[in-house]
C-alpha cells in the first residue's frame, strides 16, 4: 500500500472513530462509534445525514471495522487493568452496554436512555477507581447523565425523524411525537435538578451553581433552536451541548478551587477527606492544607 492510499485509509478510520468530531473522544467512545456503525450500516445508507459514513459507503470493510473496534477495546482494557478489581468488573459491564446500545434502536421506545447509561458509565467506574465503592452521588450523577443524553440525543434524532420513520428505527423523537420539544426541556430540567441536589448534598461552593445557571441559560437557547423543529436548528442545538457540559465542568472546577479542596498528591500522613467523604487507605489524593 503506497503512502497516498495509506493516508486515505487512515482518514477513513478517523471518520469511523469520529476523531474528526472530538467531543467526548476517548478510546471506548471511539470503539462504541465503530460498533454503532457496524450495527447500523444497513440503515445508514438510507439516512441523509449518515449515508456517507465509511461503512455505509463500503470504503471501510466490515472486517476492518471489527479489527479496529477490537484494537480500541483492548487498549481501553489495558488501561483499566491498572485500577482496582471493582473498576475492572465494571469495565466489563461498560463494554456490554457499548456493544448492545446500537441494537436497542430496534425495540426500545427511548433508546437514548440506554445511550445515557452507556455513555455515562464512566461515572461509577471513576467513583470505584477513586473510592473503592459506589456512592449514592455516583448513581445520581449517572441519572443526571441519562436525562442529559435523552435531551441532546432527542435533538439529534429530530434531525433524522423522517428517515427513521421510513426505515423503521425507533427513537425518542418518534416516541415523543408532538411533545418532543417539551420532553427535551423536561429532561434538561430533571438533569439540572439532580445536579443541584448533588451540589447541596456534597456541600459544593457557589461557583458550582453559577455553572449550572450558565448551563440552564444555554438550554433555554436550545429551546429557541428546536421549537421550529428544523433540521439545522435541531442539529445546532445538539452540537451546542458541548458548551453546556463545559459550563458545568467549569463550575465544578471553580467550586473546588474556591474552597481549597482541589485533590493533590499526598505527601504522606493519614488520608483526609474530599467534601466530607473519607478516602480509603492508600488513596493518592488528599485535601490541600
Amino acid at each position: 500500500m503506497n503512502t497516498t492510499a495509506l493516508r486515505t485509509k487512515l482518514d477513513l478510520y478517523e471518520r469511523l472513530m469520529r476523531l474528526d468530531k472530538p467531543i467526548g473522544t476517548l478510546l471506548m467512545r471511539s470503539a462504541g462509534c465503530v460498533m454503532n456503525d457496524l450495527a447500523d450500516a444497513g440503515y445508514d445508507r438510507h439516512v441523509e445525514r449518515t449515508r456517507n459514513r465509511p461503512l455505509a459507503t463500503g470504503a471501510v470493510t466490515r472486517g476492518e471495522a471489527i479489527a479496529l473496534a477490537g484494537f480500541l477495546v483492548l487498549c481501553s482494557f489495558a488501561l483499566v487493568l491498572f485500577l482496582n478489581r471493582l473498576t475492572i468488573l465494571l469495565s466489563v459491564v461498560a463494554l456490554f452496554l457499548a456493544a448492545t446500545y446500537p441494537l436497542t434502536k430496534r425495540f426500545l421506545a427511548v433508546p437514548q436512555a440506554y445511550l445515557g447509561i452507556a455513555f455515562g458509565f464512566g461515572i461509577p467506574m471513576a467513583t470505584a477507581a477513586q473510592l473503592g465503592e459506589l456512592t449514592a452521588s455516583a448513581w445520581l450523577l449517572l441519572a443526571a447523565n441519562i436525562f442529559w443524553a435523552i435531551a441532546y440525543d432527542t435533538e439529534y434524532a429530530m434531525v433524522d425523524r423522517d428517515d427513521d420513520v421510513r426505515i423503521g428505527i425507533r427513537t425518542s423523537a418518534i416516541t415523543f411525537g408532538r411533545l418532543d420539544v417539551a420532553a427535551v426541556m423536561a429532561c434538561y430540567a430533571a438533569m439540572l435538578a439532580i445536579l443541584a441536589y448533588i451540589g447541596f448534598a456534597e456541600g459544593l461552593a457557589w461557583p458550582y451553581y453559577a455553572g449550572l445557571a450558565v448551563g440552564a441559560a444555554m438550554m433555554g437557547y436550545h429551546y429557541t433552536l428546536i421549537r421550529g423543529r428544523s433540521r439545522a436548528g435541531c442539529f445546532k442545538a445538539f452540537l451546542h451541548n458541548n458548551w453546556v457540559g463545559g459550563a458545568i465542568f467549569a463550575g465544578i472546577l471553580a467550586a473546588y478551587a474556591s474552597t481549597g479542596a482541589w485533590p493533590v498528591t499526598a505527601a504522606g500522613g493519614e488520608p483526609r477527606t474530599v467534601n466530607s467523604k473519607q478516602l480509603p487507605a492508600g488513596s493518592p489524593f488528599t485535601l490541600r492544607p
